[in-house]
């Protein structure tokens, strides 16, 4: 009985590591609507080309860029999913650390569960705190 009793409990272990834990799937799609959801600007989704990455490794599952036209023409940012929080805050270290570098570089970061979005830097405080409080929605 104490044989079949550990079995039971490994397995349960096992099958809650492979789970993942909290870390949730969500889509792109997910965020675009969240934040249209809110009346924010996310205008001309498209998927991400290798061009919109530049200098940061494209580990996402997926990506989408979109504009926030307020800030001017081709302005806006990306919002990406990922498989796993290790490429996930790799992906948002490198935006973090380039905007420490330099000002003029300087992007605003969001990341909720599965989700990574990056947004240009010019966008007021008080917007951007509209964008993370509606991207926490998703749970």
């Amino acid at each position: 009985m104490k044989k079949v009793l550990m079995f039971f409990m490994l397995m349960t272990v096992l099958l809650l590591g492979a789970c993942g834990g909290d870390f949730a799937t969500h889509t792109v799609d997910d965020a675009v609507q969240a934040f249209k959801e809110a009346g924010l600007e996310v205008e001309g989704v498209r998927e991400m080309t290798k061009d919109d990455y530049g200098i940061v490794p494209m580990k996402d599952k997926e990506g989408v860029r979109f504009l926030i036209p307020s800030l001017g023409e081709n302005n806006g940012g990306r919002i990406m999913s990922f498989d796993n929080e290790d490429d996930l805050d790799e992906v948002k270290k490198v935006y973090d650390d380039v905007g420490k570098e330099s000002a003029m570089l300087f992007t605003w970061t969001i990341k909720h569960k599965n989700i990574l979005v990056q947004i240009n830097g010019d966008l007021e405080e008080s917007k951007y705190n509209e964008y993370v409080k509606a991207l926490e929605t998703l749970e």
